[in-house]
């Protein structure tokens, strides 16, 4: 039977909690979400469970930028899986790539043996692969549940095409999450276009900052970004998001 589902990446307990009561199937959890997600803390995770029961995937990226990853990033992500896995994480988000941009299957490897038992989802290290098809056929035979793609662009409107591409060739071997500036409006055209039922979206709004005193000497990050704001998930445009989804992919 055909069901819609819905993930959402949060970076905080606030914004899992509006994700769930907004009708998320599942939480992506990472840190930094404003840098394009990181390995969050065991605490957060521990957190967010005292509030909701939905399914936790979390994700695996060391540090900000590629995904080429040295030997000690590696072990680092393998220690992370193990250490979500006894948390009683549902699942985790990883990937690899080699300098010439194929998938790195010495660790892949490592991080599958070390999932067993997890759901895993590989994560936009695919939009970066040199060939992302390939990569399609190598994830399913390493036993991977999910690939999150915006369909190798910047966002999944700009990969629409490539999206409808894998989603065929995928043939239900593996699911495609739809990620890259998912909303509701996006759901509604994509999902009968690309035949895709899984998509990944934050929701995200900015808040203002509850500092009272503020200063603008000084920069805890890159200077583009205001120390005074803050981006958190809205439960209704995940509402929004889950009844449109409903609506496209119709049990």
């Amino acid at each position: 039977m055909q069901t819609g589902l819905l993930e959402c990446c949060v970076d905080s307990v606030e914004s899992a909690i509006y994700a769930a009561k907004g009708g998320a199937d599942r939480l992506e959890l990472c840190a930094g979400l404003v840098i394009g997600g990181i390995t969050p803390t065991g605490a957060c995770y521990k957190e967010i469970r005292k509030y909701t029961d939905i399914p936790i995937n979390v994700l695996l990226r060391p540090r900000f930028g590629d995904f080429c990853y040295s030997d000690y990033e590696v072990a680092v992500i393998e220690e992370e899986i193990f250490r979500f896995k006894e948390l009683g994480a549902n699942g985790v988000v990883i990937g690899a790539l080699r300098p010439d941009g194929r998938l790195d299957h010495k660790a892949m490897e490592r991080f599958m043996k070390a999932a067993e038992g997890l759901s895993v989802t590989m994560h936009r290290a695919f939009d970066v692969a040199k060939e992302p098809v390939k990569v399609l056929e190598e994830a399913v035979l390493l036993g991977v549940d999910t690939i999150l793609t915006s369909g190798c662009e910047d966002n999944c409107m700009e990969g629409k095409d490539c999206i409808r591409e894998l989603v065929q060739r995928a043939e239900g071997r593996i699911d495609i999450l739809v990620a890259g500036g998912v909303n509701a409006q996006v759901i509604e055209e994509l999902q009968p276009y690309t035949g895709a039922t899984s998509f990944h979206m934050s929701g995200k709004v900015t808040l203002d900052s509850a500092m009272e005193y503020r200063t603008d000497r000084v920069h805890m990050g890159l200077p583009s970004l205001s120390e005074y704001e803050i981006f958190q998930t809205s439960e209704e445009k995940v509402r929004e998001a889950k009844n449109i989804l409903e609506k496209c992919v119709k049990p």
